[in-house]
């Protein structure tokens, strides 16, 4: 959606501040009928910490990159947040530092990073500067929830999502007034900036900042996994894009080192998904053979006990 939007002719900036405003209008609406705004006193500099990492940055860098790059190129870049996580631990979280397999995976990441910019995009110069825009946008992705984990993870986060964004609109206002539209956006524009606003930002912030109260940020952006693949498919199914070959061995270098490094863990909803057909599959009685009758003796049992 968001290469649509910067496509029709929209300025990242503005892209930026639109879904921002508009998810922030929703949140502060609903936090403040739950009456949870006022429970976020004293804590202004972490919300504004959090909204400039999480959201004044990428917004608008991830934005300016894709009218450089591929929708799917963007999403595999944002897929090494885990490991970009990994890698602040070291200096700031002792919890999500990496160590064993972590460690390998954060190494087997990042030469998907390298493999990705090395064949795809390496030798011009406009893809380069937009995947390095996209990379540092990742930075940010991956040190705000830091920041919301050890500050702010127990309020309501309706209000904490709602205020963070406030607040990074007003950010964002300086360097929007100066990419304003010069016409009226067209209806895949618009249609784009509301999903970006109401869905992607509003729904997605409050339920990945729950998620980050629980299990924090590392484990919790292993979520980022589905992306580079929903957006592969998206962008060569809707925009007509034509993935690399670099495009898709970073991919896979890239799922295996964020995979390894949260500890080989499943997404929330596959892990779920995963979990519920084995209870299902043992709940299930084991099928009887019709072929044996009542007077002929039974086959002989393949794995006899003990025999493993």
């Amino acid at each position: 959606f968001i290469k649509v939007a910067v496509d029709e002719g929209l300025s990242p900036a503005f892209v930026a501040w639109s879904r921002v405003v508009l998810a922030a209008a929703v949140l502060l609406v609903l936090a403040r009928r739950a009456g949870s705004l006022g429970t976020l006193r004293g804590k202004g500099r972490w919300l504004a910490a959090y909204a400039f990492l999480e959201i004044t940055i990428p917004f608008p860098l991830i934005a300016a990159g894709e009218q450089h790059v591929d929708s799917s190129v963007a999403a595999i870049v944002i897929a090494s947040v885990p490991l970009l996580v990994a890698v602040l631990a070291l200096r700031f979280d002792r919890a999500e530092r990496a160590t064993g397999s972590r460690l390998v995976g954060l190494l087997i990441g990042f030469t998907g990073v390298v493999v990705l910019v090395g064949i795809d995009v390496a030798g011009r110069g406009d893809e380069l500067l937009g995947a390095a825009f996209i990379l540092i946008a990742s930075l940010g992705y991956a040190a705000g929830p830091m920041v919301l984990r050890r500050h702010l993870s127990e309020h309501d986060q309706r209000a904490v999502m709602g205020v963070s964004l406030a607040i990074a609109a007003v950010f964002l206002t300086p360097i929007t007034a100066v990419g304003l539209p010069s016409e009226t956006p067209s209806s895949d524009a618009v249609l784009s900036i509301l999903v970006l606003g109401l869905l992607c930002t509003a729904a997605a912030f409050v339920v990945f900042g729950r998620l980050i109260g629980e299990i924090g940020p590392g484990r919790a952006l292993v979520i980022t996994y589905v992306n580079p693949v929903v957006a592969l498919a998206l962008g060569m199914a809707v925009l007509g894009e034509r993935p690399g070959a670099g495009a898709i061995a970073g991919l896979l270098l890239i799922l295996a080192g964020s995979w390894l490094s949260t500890d080989g863990r499943l997404p929330p909803g596959l892990h779920a998904l995963v979990s519920r057909a084995r209870r299902s599959r043992r709940r299930s009685p084991a099928p009887s053979d019709s072929r044996v009758s009542l007077g002929s003796p039974p086959s002989p049992d393949p794995c006899p006990a003990g025999s493993s």
